[in-house]
């Protein structure tokens, strides 16, 4: 078993929080190459069979553009908050047809305090939703089995924004109301640093990623897709 991330990786990620600046990034890049970047590719690659072994259709893509891990750029485009970076790494574990349409995915967040793994689908369109909840309305009972299970709930945390008042056409009484109002559909659970940086990290992330499949799989039911 080999560890991918150290306390350099943290090192280097609070640094970044207190110079989130260009000149300092640039002075630095060496080391978010050999402490973030670089490790995260190590462990996407390893997770690839791990992945496949959990569904065929989902990707674990290491490439540095386009690939599984988020870029460290922020886009400030539409944010009051102009720093140029991000002080986190983030890989998503996509679903081979998510380039053509929406589609859940597996993540991990790796943050000194603040790393998680989860999996679901994260800010759908208004016409995602809408079919998630319809098909939630018709299948009631695999949402129960999906998370509502004593083992999933003593897991996992269902994560997101929820809307103040029920959704148009669904009925306020509905048994899964508190579901059906829910913006995003995502759970997941925290990770210590010790793991993140321990040698059990990839094995953490499989255990996640399995515990999680009864959501995701649910999700991609939802929206016509294979699991």
């Amino acid at each position: 078993m080999s560890t991918y991330f150290s306390e350099k990786t943290f090192k280097f990620l609070r640094a970044l929080a207190r110079n989130n600046s260009r000149p300092w990034f640039e002075e630095h890049r060496k080391d978010y190459e050999a402490h973030l970047k670089g490790p995260f590719q190590r462990l996407i690659t390893d997770l690839e069979p791990d992945l496949l072994a959990i569904s065929p259709h989902y990707r674990a893509d290491p490439r540095g553009n386009g690939g599984s891990l988020f870029r460290i750029h922020r886009d400030t485009r539409f944010s009051n908050d102009k720093t140029p970076y991000k002080t986190w790494g983030g890989a998503r574990f996509f679903h081979a047809r998510s380039k053509q349409v929406p589609a859940p995915s597996f993540y991990l967040h790796i943050q000194p305090g603040n790393s998680f793994l989860g999996g679901g689908i994260w800010h759908p369109e208004p016409d995602v939703q809408r079919k998630i909840r319809e098909f939630l309305v018709d299948n009631p009972s695999g949402w129960t089995r999906a998370v509502r299970s004593p083992a999933f709930r003593r897991r996992y945390e269902m994560w997101g924004d929820t809307l103040v008042r029920p959704p148009r056409g669904f009925p306020a009484e509905h048994p899964l109301i508190d579901d059906l109002k829910r913006k995003d559909f995502t759970a997941g659970y925290a990770l210590d640093d010790e793991v993140v940086l321990g040698p059990r990290l990839r094995q953490a992330v499989v255990s996640g990623f399995k515990g999680v499949v009864p959501l995701v799989d649910y999700l991609c039911a939802a929206l016509e897709l294979e699991f």
